[in-house]
Formats: structure tokens, C-alpha cells, sequence
């Protein structure tokens, strides 16, 4: 890992006079020892490209380049644009800033491949960005994200708990997910109100065979109805076909609650689904 010369981040906001904006959901990271911890566990980011999202004042993007290899920066916010200018002149061609909505960039065709995604993602959109590369997960080596403690805890949560529910399917359908640790609300300014997690996603090379929209239909029914026995919350999905016979058929109890099934479940019920429509 390379030595950062820059000067540190509370004397960077300062000179710029750079104020976090609530609207942007931000919330920035000062300390250079969590952003160097979260960019040694997206692992090695030597080759291809690192694609970071809302970088702020950049002291995650020092960490990813001081890691070596290709940055591409995605920031909303035109106010940081002078802030990360002059990252990329210590890190001469390897910083590359977009001045963009991520929700308007298609992250899959940014730079050369392998692609990883690496971001403090702000509160508000994290979740929407997060089921928006799922689309084209396999376009990823990996996503090292940081959520809300409780968002982190419902895409990594296994099934029979809690928080266990349609974005803990959608994800872990496409990927390994893993928890790493928690951020202390005090590390960032503005401390946040709640607890920050670091996760990461491994796309898996060979996800069970499913239409994705009958996956998110299924789902959407057996936890819109969460308390429900699955023979009656799946019969606005079961249009064309007996919700208990359909349980019945891929071997799930009609009487089962929707936290207690498997992603391998919710992937036969879709398919047993698409066999009917």
C-alpha cells in the first residue's frame, strides 16, 4: 500500500468549506484507519477497476488509491469537485471523477474488468443502488458496502430470523453475503443516528435458474403478508394455480410462514409459479 501525502480530512472540509448535506444523505468518514479497513477487505484492487460511490471529501478514494490500481468516483455533489482534483494529482491517471446521479450510471461499463464496487453508500439510496447492479451482479467481483446497521443485517440475515426478508432473498439469490464489522456513528461528521455496517457481496458464479420477476412477485407476496401461513398469502400471486397444491408440489408445508423458507425455496416456488402462468 502506497504512503498518502495528502494532508488529513478535517483540515480538507476546512479549507473548502465543505458542510455535509443532509438532502444527499451524507455523512462523511474522517478516520483513515476505518477507510484503509474497508478497502483491504474488498481484497486485492491491483487490477481492473474500483468504482466508488458518493466520495465526498475522499477519504475512502485515498484508501482505494493508496491500495493500488484504478479508482472511478462517482459524486453528486459539484462542491468536491476541487477536493478530489487534487487527489488525482497526487494519483496522477489513476482517479477518475464522474460528476453524476449513480442512479443514472450503468456502473457494469465503467472501466475494465475485474470491477469491484467499494462505497460508504448514502442512507437514502443505498438500498435502490444496491438492487439496481444486482441486475447485472455478475458484471462485479464484489461489492464492499456500507449500509445502516439495520439494512446490513436484512441483506445478510439467513432465513427463520427477523430480519429476514425480500432483500435478504434478492440479494443472497446472486450472491454470498457477508458481514464484516460495524462503524461507530462517532467516526463520521455528522455522526449519524444510527450504526453503520460493512458488507460484502461475492456474485455467485452460478445462481439457481429463476426469472427475476417472479422471484421479486413471489416474494413480494409471502412477506407482504408476513404473519400469514403461505397458502393464503400466495394466493394473489397464484392466479392460475391452488397456493397449497403449489407449496405442496415443490415440498413446502401450505402452512409455512415466509421466514422460514430457504432462497433455494422461494427459487422452486417462482419457477413452479412460471410453469403455471
Amino acid at each position: 500500500m502506497e504512503h498518502d501525502t495528502l494532508p488529513p480530512l478535517r483540515d480538507v472540509i476546512a479549507k473548502h468549506g465543505l458542510l455535509a448535506d443532509k438532502s444527499l444523505g451524507q455523512h462523511f468518514l474522517l478516520d483513515l484507519n476505518l477507510t484503509a479497513r474497508i478497502a483491504r477487505a474488498a481484497g486485492d484492487l491491483i487490477q481492473g477497476t474500483t468504482i466508488e460511490v458518493g466520495p465526498g471529501p475522499g477519504g475512502l478514494t485515498r484508501a482505494l488509491l493508496a491500495a493500488g490500481g484504478r479508482v472511478v468516483a462517482i459524486e453528486k455533489d459539484p462542491r468536491c469537485r476541487n477536493i478530489l482534483a487534487e487527489i488525482s494529482a497526487v494519483y496522477p491517471d489513476r482517479l477518475t471523477v464522474m460528476e453524476a446521479d449513480a442512479l443514472m450510471v450503468d456502473a457494469a461499463s465503467l472501466g475494465t474488468a475485474p470491477r469491484r464496487i467499494v462505497a460508504n453508500l448514502p442512507y437514502n439510496v443505498g438500498t435502490e443502488l444496491l438492487l439496481r447492479w444486482l441486475k447485472n451482479a455478475t458484471a462485479f467481483e464484489s461489492f464492499t458496502l456500507m449500509f445502516q446497521t439495520e439494512v446490513a443485517a436484512r441483506i445478510t440475515a439467513p432465513a427463520d430470523t427477523g430480519a429476514y426478508g425480500r432483500l435478504s432473498i434478492m440479494t443472497q439469490w446472486l450472491c454470498e453475503a457477508e458481514l464484516l464489522f460495524h462503524i461507530n456513528p462517532r467516526a463520521f461528521t455528522p455522526p449519524p443516528q444510527v450504526q453503520s455496517t460493512v458488507v460484502r457481496l461475492t456474485p455467485r458464479a452460478n445462481p439457481i435458474p429463476v426469472r427475476r420477476e417472479m422471484l421479486e412477485r413471489v416474494t413480494a407476496a409471502a412477506f407482504g403478508q408476513r404473519r400469514k401461513m403461505l397458502r393464503q398469502s400466495l394466493k394473489a400471486v397464484a392466479v392460475n394455480a391452488d397456493a397449497e397444491g403449489l407449496c405442496r408440489a415443490v415440498g413446502i408445508e401450505p402452512t409455512a410462514r415466509a421466514e422460514t423458507l430457504t432462497v433455494e425455496q422461494f427459487c422452486a416456488l417462482a419457477n413452479a409459479l412460471d410453469k403455471k402462468a
